[in-house]
């Protein structure tokens, strides 16, 4: 990864953090500033699985999917999450309180299995766990 990438990446997550989203004229003025073309920053905004080109709802759960989280009842955490907001992943509340995402890792592969929202993780999860800690966000 070159200097202009690294740059890249750091004023994504900064965009992201201040707009919720990376909107395409955000992607376009980075790669006008960087010198770089609007699809090399797409492809980066793309990629990288914290990263969102669509606006996101007020509170983002992200289940790791991971083969740690997979063999430790991933479809049956999944699930529970998806029958408590009502929303599959990749779709966000009609109401804008949630957004679900499937992601790689979240750094929890020791006490999976595990979940993101916003920036705390919750591990060793059961349904009524979730449960309980969705209700703490509506």
């Amino acid at each position: 990864m070159n200097k202009r990438q690294e740059d890249l990446l750091v004023l994504l997550e900064k965009a992201q953090t201040k707009f919720g989203y990376l909107s395409e004229e955000t992607m376009a003025e980075l790669a006008k500033s960087l010198a770089l073309s609007v699809s090399d920053v797409y492809g980066v905004a793309t990629f990288y699985s914290f990263l969102s080109t669509k606006p996101l709802g007020r509170n983002v759960i992200r289940i790791c999917k991971s083969m740690a989280c997979y063999l430790k009842h991933y479809q049956t955490i999944t699930n529970t999450v998806e029958k408590e907001i009502g929303i599959k992943p990749g779709e966000t509340t009609p109401d804008g309180k949630f957004s679900f995402q499937l992601t790689n890792c979240i750094g929890a592969c020791d006490k999976a299995p595990a979940m993101m929202i916003n920036n705390d993780v919750y591990d060793n999860l059961t349904p009524r766990k979730i449960s309980r800690i969705l209700k703490a966000y509506k």
